[in-house]
């Protein structure tokens, strides 16, 4: 499933959408990350996000989303 998760992120890089996912990549790497490292982290949020949705019976909540991004390399709950 890592592989997956890491394939959302590189889709959400290549289309730009949500234009979050390329900022936080940024601010991670400007913050010392390797790029490898940053990409996991991103995907950790897509995980999560993937968690919610398949337990809760709910629509992906793109605000939580990006607020998860927002916090990295701090890990969502």
């Amino acid at each position: 499933m890592r592989d997956q998760f890491l394939e959302v992120v590189e889709n959400q890089l290549k289309e730009n959408q949500p234009p979050e996912t390329q900022h936080t990549l940024d601010r991670l790497l400007e913050e010392g990350f390797k790029e490898k490292v940053a990409k996991e982290l991103l995907a950790t949020c897509v995980a999560t996000e993937m968690f919610q949705v398949i337990s809760s019976n709910m629509p992906f909540d793109e605000k939580r989303y990006i607020e998860n991004l927002h916090r990295l390399p701090d890990l969502p709950e």
